[in-house]
């Protein structure tokens, strides 16, 4: 007689604190405290890749606001969200079903995610030369017709969020035993990308289903409020899956992996994912704060040795979003769903 299945949800999965890092001190400007800073930074991203940071600056208003915008967006029919439909620029909607990271090196993903989002990003300027040119990714957002608050408070997060990304500049850099200044060129025209995202609750969630597979972020630095409903599992640097647990109050913050391929993995781009949520729709608004998008990195010299060598050539994050997004998301083209596959 077969057993019955087993909820993904119901495995045994230790529960473990994320390591908690006060920004208090340093924001004010207190003797001291960028050096005390970046020896606790150091420490983390060498290890985990994944901690959370208090005394921030960001309000718990605006953050419950930009809740709200989520939640708001999300109760638009289909029909008002598929008129600003994700285009090429990884700019709009992002129905359900749509991504699956068959590049990961995680695990195995046979399961289109259950996610839907909302992306946003930096908006260029018209007279911009590469918005002239075409390029992709330089663009303009689109935003929903219905919801004319919607387009204001996500710009108001967004660029809160990335003014304390900017302020960590010599953070991350002093960590690397850099000058404090040294990222602050390939910031020039930084490149900011929101993930405003639902989880639709789903009654039983099998093997290898997720909301949002197994994956590491693309860029410099990730900052995400902890949802509501839980979901998110982190894999520590032993090869163990936990459920992170976060201080009220407290804003994740982990490493992408364009800053680590720069670091020669030095600083860990932590691998996470998301199971689908039971009982209530899941709602999360993930900021990646990253360098300007023709910002090319090369193995920082802290970071390599005749004993340590360059792992990988230098390139350009525009290069490497590029990369990621035609592996991960099927609008592109160049990915299929696995029912898609099994047709042909």
């Amino acid at each position: 007689m077969n057993s019955p299945a087993i909820d993904a949800r119901d495995a045994e999965m230790p529960r473990r604190a994320l390591p908690v890092i006060d920004l208090g001190p340093y924001l004010r400007g207190d003797p001291g405290a960028l050096e005390q800073l970046s020896a606790e930074w150091r420490e983390v991203c060498e290890k985990l890749g994944f901690l959370c940071v208090i005394n921030h600056g960001i309000s718990d208003a605006l953050i419950a606001e930009m809740e709200a915008a989520t939640r708001a967006f999300h109760a638009l029919d289909d029909e008002e969200k598929l008129k600003i439909k994700v285009t090429d620029h990884q700019r709009g909607y992002v129905p359900s079903r749509a991504t699956i990271l068959k590049h990961s090196s995680y695990e195995t993903h046979t399961k289109l995610d259950s996610v839907e989002c909302m992306v946003v990003a930096t908006d260029y300027a018209e007279d911009h030369p590469e918005v002239l040119a075409g390029k992709q990714f330089y663009s303009r957002n689109r935003w929903p017709e219905k919801l004319p608050s919607f387009q204001t408070t996500v710009e108001k997060y967004m660029s809160t969020v990335q003014s304390l990304g900017l302020k960590l500049l010599p953070v991350w850099a002093k960590s690397l035993e850099l000058p404090e200044n040294f990222f602050l060129p390939y910031f020039e025209e930084p490149y900011s990308y929101f993930r405003i995202a639902k989880y639709p609750k789903t009654a039983f969630v099998e093997h290898q289903e997720f909301g949002l597979g197994a994956h590491a972020d693309t860029g410099f630095m990730t900052f995400l409020p902890p949802a509501l409903e839980q979901g998110l599992q982190v894999l520590d640097e032993h090869s163990q899956w936990f459920w992170p647990v976060v201080p009220e109050g407290a804003i994740i913050v982990n490493t992408g992996l364009f800053l680590s391929r720069w670091t020669n993995n030095r600083f860990r781009a932590t691998p996470h994912r998301v199971l689908p949520p039971k009982n209530n729709d899941r709602y999360s608004f993930a900021c990646f704060i990253n360098t300007s998008l023709d910002a090319v990195a090369s193995c920082l010299p802290t970071c390599q040795s005749t004993d340590n060598p360059p792992l990988y050539p230098e390139q350009s994050y525009w290069s490497y979003f590029q990369w990621y997004m035609k592996n991960t998301y099927t609008h592109y083209g160049s990915i299929t769903a696995p029912e898609d596959e099994a047709a042909a």
